[in-house]
């Protein structure tokens, strides 16, 4: 099929991926792609490139599919390269399309305005795949291969350049040979056999589940519900079963009620998960020999922790070719299992004082199905990534890479693919700063999102891991603006909140209101938690 130019081709290729909005930012280097989309689709003009990878990635979080960002060449893509960082950690699938400098400067170090050094190389090294496009028949092979190695398990982001020659030529859009679906990996007999006589000696047992659960919520129900076991999950996995199910512990593996439980079972099933460091206090927290691990990616399997049967499968029919084997557990240890998981959020609800408030009025004003975006901040960490309940994988959006400033840009895209559904974002000052023209991407858009910024003037984690180890501060006390004359530029409703009284009723007006509101927690006024939060990073030395 020919089609007049680039543009045209891409808008073909993206209605067959099921993909309706696309994020970027318009360039002379990408402008007929841009022309097309704005035309045929909806293009969100958002007012940085890593912010254009942000929200496609949110986006396709939040549908459990794939995202598409369109950013300019050079620069434009070394801009979008952090948050290609981000969807690569996450494993989160990405079409990013990229301009390129006409196709007879290509690498003729001439200075050519948007040129770079060999930006393929540099795309490459943060997707997990990176292609460009030859010439004017091969531009919807290119993309396809592209948006289907983004898809593909573990997933990431996927880069194509496009030289803008060849963008505003005719296309022939050649019929290529179908490829294949490669199969999900499925563990052999003899080891699912010797996996599942371990977890049927289980009498206390325990499941860990990560990011690669997130699609295998009905099997790993199945299989607690069968056992009695506690459920732990890594910031990726919660949601995978509803956090309010009575056996879902949470994300809470470090917390002592945890590592005493983890000293007391008998047999660990992990599904999915990288262990990040963050989760297991720098690889110290201590698992028990008898580990069972799932994972799609071979090079998973006891790279962190040792394990005594490796599964390589994928984990919907790995949990169910495991679920015969299910042996219900001692007497007492679901009911065990229930006691430590009211304990560590009670702990937690505790500690963080007066921003309890804050977490209870986001979940009675939330619906059931809400999206929930975090920045990489003192609330999120704290008790944002713990202790507000998720109740969907696709709900729980946040950095998996711990980038800080990506936040917004996420909750913009996550609130744009379900846009009937309220999303809230929590972000501190200082993250909210790094990407602050965003704002003006949130009225211009002007979706269903409450954003939340908790004002403490400043990076407040390293605050606080400043005032605890050294003997002065360096480069975190930040001018913040003032938010309410901010918002007010943009065109944005706004509201403070500056007691625990104030929780409840900002926040319900927010969410139920049908466009975005700036919501002001002014840290101050509200009060400190009861313990400074400082991250379970280790400093050497200390």
């Amino acid at each position: 099929m020919r089609y007049d130019n680039g543009g045209d081709l891409l808008v073909a290729v993206l209605r067959e991926l099921g993909i309706d909005t696309v994020f970027g930012i318009v360039s002379v280097h990408n402008l007929p792609l841009v022309e097309a989309v704005d035309r045929e689709l909806r293009f969100v003009p958002v007012r940085h490139e890593a912010s254009a990878v942000n929200a496609a990635d949110a986006w396709g979080r939040a549908r459990g599919t794939l995202g598409c960002a369109l950013t300019s060449t050079g620069t434009g893509a070394g801009n979008a390269a952090g948050s290609l960082i981000e969807s690569l950690s996450a494993g989160s699938p990405v079409l990013h399309v990229t301009g390129q400098v006409e196709s007879a400067y290509l690498g003729s170090g001439r200075g050519f305005i948007h040129g770079t050094k060999d930006q393929l190389a540099m795309l490459g090294a943060v997707s997990v795949h990176a292609a460009g496009v030859p010439d004017d028949r091969s531009a919807g092979r290119v993309l396809r291969e592209a948006a289907r190695a983004a898809l593909a398990v573990p997933g990431g982001p996927a880069s194509v350049e496009w030289p803008v020659d060849l963008q505003y030529a005719a296309q022939l859009d050649e019929p290529v040979p179908a490829v294949a679906d490669t199969p999900a990996p499925v563990p052999d007999a003899e080891s699912l056999a010797a996996a599942g006589a371990l977890l049927a000696s289980a009498r206390r047992p325990l499941i860990w589940a990560g990011g690669g659960a997130a699609r295998a919520g009905t099997e790993l129900a199945r299989l607690l519900e069968a056992t009695g076991a506690g459920l732990l999950t890594s910031n990726s996995g919660r949601g995978a079963v509803p956090e309010d199910h009575p056996q879902v512990i949470g994300n809470f593996g470090t917390s002592p009620a945890v590592r005493a439980l983890l000293d007391e079972a008998d047999v660990l099933l992990t599904i999915g998960t990288h262990f990040r460091s963050n989760e297991t206090a720098d690889y110290t927290l201590g698992l028990p020999a008898a580990h069972i691990q799932i994972d799609a990616d071979p090079g998973s399997l006891g790279r962190v922790y040792p394990v005594a049967h490796g599964l390589h499968g994928e984990a919907a029919a790995t949990l169910t070719a495991l679920l015969p084997h299910a042996a219900r557990a001692e007497d007492g240890w679901s009911e065990r299992v229930a006691g430590v998981r009211a304990r560590v959020r009670e702990t937690l609800h505790e500690g963080i004082g007066p921003q309890a408030a804050i977490c209870d009025a986001i979940r009675a004003a939330l619906p059931r199905e809400a999206v929930v975006a975090r920045d990489v901040t003192i609330p999120s960490s704290s008790w944002g990534n713990r202790l507000l309940d998720m109740y969907d994988p696709r709900d729980n959006v946040f950095p998996r890479g711990g980038g800080i400033g990506q936040g917004l840009g996420m909750g913009i895209g996550a609130a744009l693919a379900r846009p009937d559904d309220p999303t809230v974002v929590i972000a501190g000052d200082g993250g909210l700063a790094v990407h602050l023209g965003e704002l003006l991407t949130l009225a211009q858009e002007r979706p269903r999102l409450t954003l939340l910024v908790f004002n403490d003037g400043g990076y407040g984690v390293l605050r606080n891991m400043q005032d605890r180890y050294a003997d002065r501060r360096s480069g975190v006390d930040l001018v913040t603006p003032d938010f309410a004359l901010l918002a007010e530029a943009c065109g944005l409703p706004y509201r403070r909140i500056a007691a625990e009284r104030d929780a409840g009723p900002v926040i319900a007006e927010a969410v139920a209101s049908d466009g975005p509101t700036l919501v002001e927690v002014d840290l101050n006024a509200l009060g400190p938690m009861k313990t400074p939060f400082t991250p379970p990073v280790r400093i050497p030395g200390q």
